[in-house]
């Protein structure tokens, strides 16, 4: 199959080829709402099944959705790539019934490195948690040609 031209398009159609297989997402209710070259933005809500003995939002969620934002911003040039280093800092707790938005952003990009800063807020902007994300390609693409 041939990739398509446009750098939108491509990013759209790497996301669709890494969805159509992402049961982890599916499970999590994690949405795709928006992707582009080098960015991404997925939405969760926090479930009662996601709550922990704080009645918080158990971290390792978060750490999820914003993992799966860098994959899905990493991922748009048609290069596959994973995670090589991650970090995370929370601000605040997310909490039960609230929508969780991570926004990731390429930072820079040389040979098959990458860094990308992804920044989980509530639905009305509160920043709950801030990731930074380093990816490593694998020296293979979605859509060869």
């Amino acid at each position: 199959m041939t990739p398509p031209e446009d750098a939108q398009a491509l990013a759209r159609a790497c996301a669709e080829a890494m969805w159509s297989d992402d049961r982890a997402c599916r499970s999590l209710g994690i949405t795709l709402e928006d992707v582009g070259p080098g960015h991404a933005r997925l939405s969760m809500r926090v479930r009662d099944d996601m709550v922990n003995g704080h009645g918080t939002c158990h971290g390792g969620f978060i750490f999820a959705l914003a993992d799966t934002a860098f994959g899905y911003a990493c991922n748009a040039r048609n290069e596959r790539s994973v995670a090589q280093h991650c970090s995370i800092t929370f601000l605040r707790p997310g909490r039960l019934g609230q929508m969780l938005v991570a926004t990731a952003e390429e930072r820079a990009r040389a040979g098959r490195s990458g860094i990308y800063d992804i920044v989980v807020c509530s639905a009305d902007g509160t920043v709950i948690a801030e990731f930074r994300g380093h990816s490593r390609g694998l020296g293979e693409k979605f859509f060869p040609g």
